[in-house]
């Protein structure tokens, strides 16, 4: 009997604590984990494209084809108020009869005013708007490259034909060279606009395929739901 109660008063005795510290286990609370995850994912450097790079210029694009409608306007005023264009021979400005200079711009003008509101607005229809006139200004800038390259080898051969290399104070010889001069100067500044007009239509329909693409966790919700409306037929 002396021998029990000896042990229960050991076993009621407050036990000292070790000298060995413990290791307690934190448990990272699932909301301060994805938290770090979502800092880690912030505090990666962005990623560059195509897209973001063009959408950072999409103004400056927009400005470059309103300078570019507005020079070749300009080019084609002079050209057909100072001279008489339909009684020269040779077909030397075939461009300027066929009305290049003031269609082109009216084409560049529309879609460099549509782009700048689009970048600036940021609404929907204007930036399918955007796209459309960009897509026409880049087949307008196409056909106007192609009507300036006729026109620049009907100008050389018309050069080469009358010896205007030799005898250049004939008005004929004037005339030939001063509208090589300026299809050449419309054909720089058209493949500057062709190349506006073609990046916004890429950034456009870059924008346009972006926003029509269905998210990824969009797909797995609908999956799971179906899964589990597959799975309680079968129960």
């Amino acid at each position: 009997m002396d021998t029990e109660h000896g042990r229960r008063a050991n076993l009621s005795l407050p036990q000292e604590p070790s000298s060995v510290p413990a290791l307690e286990v934190l448990a990272v609370p699932p909301q301060e984990e994805s938290s770090g995850r979502l800092s880690k994912s912030a505090s990666s450097p962005p990623q560059y494209t195509w897209l973001t790079v063009l959408k950072k210029e999409q103004e400056f694009l927009g400005v470059t084809q309103i300078l570019i409608g507005m020079i070749c306007l300009c080019f084609g005023t002079v050209v057909c108020s100072v001279l008489d264009i339909s009684h020269i021979e040779g077909d030397i400005f075939s461009s300027f009869k066929a009305g290049y200079p003031f269609w082109g711009a009216i084409f560049f003008s529309i879609s460099g005013m549509l782009s700048i509101l689009s970048e600036r607005r940021n609404a929907t229809y204007l930036a399918r708007g955007s796209l459309g006139a960009n897509t026409a200004s880049s087949i307008a800038g196409a056909t106007g490259i192609t009507i300036l390259i006729v026109n620049l080898k009907k100008s050389s051969a018309y050069i080469h034909i009358h010896s205007c290399q030799k005898y250049f104070g004939t008005e004929k010889c004037f005339m030939a060279s001063f509208s090589a001069e300026m299809v050449v100067m419309m054909l720089f500044l058209t493949i500057l606009g062709l190349g506006s007009a073609l990046s916004l239509t890429i950034y456009g329909a870059g924008e346009e395929l972006k926003g029509n693409k269905v998210p990824d966790d969009r797909v797995y919700e609908e999956l799971n739901i179906y899964s589990a409306i597959y799975s309680e037929l079968e129960d």
